[in-house]
């Protein structure tokens, strides 16, 4: 598959986007709006100095190349008219899925494969609302996919395992380890493992048990690992979490959905892709 359209262009989509025209895909980036995409210069430019950091074989010419290989459009039917994959990576907010899935599958070629980047949800719970549920099924990517570069492939029991096949060869094309899974797991591998461990130290600081510097500190001298909880919420960004708990039927992780929502996302703290978050950067 050599022609890929991106739903949502936020933190993941806009990695999705990039790391696949960096391997060679022809890709379309599709989201609401025009202002929406014009920031996606801003977001290339933030790209390529961590490829250039983290990957051997990047070159210059060669991310200016994968930008050339991507093209925006606001328009759904025009972004969808020659995809024969579609990865959607819009907010994690099911009804937002299913409206944007049912608009896809309507304008989408026959023969077009559907992807959720879903972090949490079902592919059950959205496949009907594409209109051709065997051949929908969730391709996971972990954040700073160019280097963290796992592709959780997973399907319901309605897809169609061809479609499994050549998404995983596709994930595999773009630079991603395909990890097959064989049954529907909210949260996958990853985040199954990875949303425990966050939540505990959202709770740490809706309790003010501690500051995040030492919350972070401490799990970093503790375990001999890289990063805190705290600074993996600043490259996840705000808007995931917020939107993952702000409706939970736990007080603690509301009031830290209510805490992100107010301190963080209201004052253009999204995270580490604008330069701040629970930390700045520079």
């Amino acid at each position: 598959m050599k022609n890929l359209t991106v739903l949502g262009t936020g933190v993941l989509g806009s990695q999705i986007a990039f790391q696949a025209a960096y391997q060679g895909k022809d890709v379309v980036a599709y989201d609401l709006t025009d202002e929406i995409l014009a920031k996606l210069t801003d977001r290339w430019e933030y790209l390529k100095p961590l490829y250039l950091r983290d990957l051997p074989d990047a070159t210059e010419e060669k991310l200016n190349a994968a930008i050339g290989r991507i093209r925006t459009s606001s328009d759904l039917a025009d972004a969808l008219q020659d995809a024969e994959i579609v990865i959607e990576a819009v907010p994690e907010v099911l009804q937002i899925k299913r409206d944007t899935w049912a608009k896809a599958g309507a304008a989408a070629p026959p023969h077009t494969v559907f992807a959720t980047n879903s972090s949490t949800l079902l592919p059950r719970d959205i496949a009907d609302a594409t209109g051709r549920p065997e051949k929908f099924l969730a391709l996971h990517f972990a954040n700073e996919v160019w280097r963290q570069n796992t592709g959780e492939v997973m399907g319901h029991v309605g897809t169609d395992p061809k479609y499994l096949d050549a998404v995983a060869e596709f994930a595999e094309e773009i630079g991603m380890v395909p990890v097959r899974l064989k049954k529907e797991q909210p949260g996958y591998i990853v985040n199954s493992l990875l949303v425990p461990f966050m939540t505990a130290a959202s709770k740490l600081y809706a309790r003010d048990v501690a500051d995040v510097e030492a919350i972070d500190e401490t799990w970093r001298r503790a375990t001999g690992a890289p990063l805190g909880p705290f600074e993996i919420y600043d490259i996840i960004g705000m808007e995931t979490p917020y939107n993952l708990n702000r409706h939970s039927d736990d007080p603690e992780l509301r009031e830290f959905a209510e805490t992100l929502k107010r301190e963080f996302i209201d004052k253009g703290r999204l995270g580490r892709s604008v330069g701040k978050g629970f930390y700045d950067y520079d």
